[in-house]
């Protein structure tokens, strides 16, 4: 680059940051990264009745949570409005703009009777007529006067854009309140900010035209336009709340790890020319340019997304990995803070988590479908119990197996399936009924890692009370269980 890059990332503060302005952000980080720019962070606030200040500190909320530290800013809009103003007078000074005095129901009348383009008596005024009227308290609005010809660039993106100026309206610049329009804000920006490069979505291009007529009018450089392809849900349709969450933070809150979300999102438009998916924030920072960025329209595919979270959650290392755990189980009520923490407590819960991982897909999965792991209060599935509970012969065969593992010297991988199965073939049933079973009984769930592991990871005192526990599910006799902990049973994370 002969000149320093400067982009900038410009949301409008009536919503929360969404995917689709995440992705614009990203891309425009990536790109001053990589290139040793500048990255911008600019609030159009000029909705004034729609913009608040919750929307902005959720935009801001999420950018930090992306890690997409930005380097000047942020820079609101609605401090610059009598900048804008100033731009509207130098192009009515210039002639490239007039004052409209037409109301609203004129206007609406202009544009029914002009299909094509519609025609403003006020363009004709002459600039002493058009003084009087304004001197004299007529409210009017400043329009810029579109010239004839064609506008032509370049996107980095889309390829050549050739538009005929002759359908364009005469589009206002300056309402008759004194409140800028989207276009004479946007570009008056860019302008003081010496912004290079424009990368946002492909749903502005339609504004390009008419922004490189004010840039040229002004008498200033145009900077180079790249519009990202859309993005879309699964059947094809612009990502909306009815594909699932939208705001960036309702990920966060789902469980997904920033650096997932970071990766996921930079691939949705943009290819490193391969097919590798998994990247660290340094090589998509190294590998990111416009030329990998594609046309067709990307597509936004949650499976596809906890995918992305697995497989970060299967390769994170462990003591990372257990934070994280831990995080989650404290945001749950789970974890117990006035307890006491062991190094055995570490060692149980480092091998609940090496045994989960594989299966894990959210950072809540940990106190959600793993919860039977991390303590003792837990419930059955409504519909595992209905399925693998319900047989009537687990009345005699749980606490038969019960007594079987209570007074068994080892309880190891390999002799408590021994054990279960021995009994399965003795009582004439198959083994996939106590294991189901027991499954329920150990986790709570109806799927689960192998019996045996979980059996290990809990450890014979914990596996024994919840058999006790199934027992009286299935209206079984009880059986009394000794207290393993004064026979060095494995410690158990701490519980509420």
């Amino acid at each position: 680059m002969d000149k320093q890059v400067r982009v900038r990332f410009a949301p409008s503060p009536t919503g929360y940051l969404h995917v689709g302005g995440a992705r614009t952000a990203l891309f425009n980080w990536l790109f001053a990264r990589r290139y040793g720019g500048r990255f911008i962070l600019r609030v159009e606030d000029t909705d004034f009745a729609r913009s608040s200040d919750e929307m902005v500190e959720g935009i801001l909320r999420g950018m930090r949570w992306l890690g997409l530290d930005w380097d000047e800013g942020p820079f609101y809009q609605s401090q610059r409005l009598d900048r804008y103003r100033e731009t509207a007078a130098l192009l009515l000074d210039g002639g490239n703009a007039y004052r409209c005095f037409c109301g609203v129901e004129d206007t609406r009348k202009n544009y029914a009777d002009n299909i094509n383009k519609p025609e403003h008596e006020c363009a004709t005024l002459s600039p002493e007529a058009s003084g009087r009227r304004a001197a004299a308290g007529e409210p009017f609005a400043v329009r810029f006067r579109v010239p004839p010809g064609k506008t032509t660039f370049t996107d980095g993106v889309m390829g050549k854009i050739e538009v005929d100026n002759s359908i364009l309206e005469d589009f206002v610049l300056l309402r008759s309140d004194g409140v800028p329009t989207y276009h004479l804000s946007v570009v008056t920006d860019d302008m003081d900010m010496e912004i290079t490069h424009v990368i946002r979505g492909a749903d502005h291009i339609s504004n390009t035209p008419k922004q490189i007529l004010l840039y040229r009018a002004a008498g200033r450089h145009v900077p180079e336009f790249a519009h990202l392809p859309l993005i879309l849900g699964p059947d094809k349709q612009r990502l909306s709340k009815r594909h699932g969450a939208t705001s960036v933070m309702a990920y966060a809150d789902e469980g997904y790890l920033p650096e997932v979300f970071f990766n996921f999102l930079s691939l949705l438009g943009w290819s490193p020319g391969n097919d590798r998916e998994i990247f660290t924030r340094e090589e998509l920072t190294s590998l990111f340019s416009l030329e990998g960025v594609g046309k067709a329209n990307a597509v936004f595919g949650i499976d596809k997304l906890d995918w992305f979270n697995s497989q970060y959650l299967r390769d994170m290392p462990l003591e990372k990995l257990r934070e994280l755990a831990i995080a989650d189980l404290k945001n749950s009520g789970v974890w117990n803070d006035a307890a006491a923490v062991t190094p055995d407590i570490y060692a149980s819960m480092d091998a609940a988590l090496e045994l989960v991982r594989p299966r894990a897909r959210k950072a809540g999965d940990f106190s959600g479908n793993f919860r039977a792991f991390f303590t003792d209060d837990f419930s059955y599935d409504s519909a595992a119990a209905a399925k693998f509970l319900s047989d009537p012969e687990l009345k005699e065969l749980i606490p038969a197996l019960l007594e079987k593992y209570e007074a068994s010297e080892e309880f190891t991988l390999q002799s408590t399936e021994a054990d279960l199965r021995g009994l399965a073939e003795k009582s004439g049933v198959k083994a996939g009924l106590l294991i189901n079973a027991l499954r329920v009984a150990l986790t709570g769930q109806g799927v689960a890692p192998g019996l045996f592991e979980i059996m290990q990871v809990l450890g014979k005192k914990r596996t024994l009370d919840r058999m006790q526990r199934l027992c009286r599910h299935v209206g079984a006799r009880d059986i009394k269980v000794p207290d393993m902990r004064a026979m060095g049973a494995p410690a158990s994370p701490p519980v509420v």
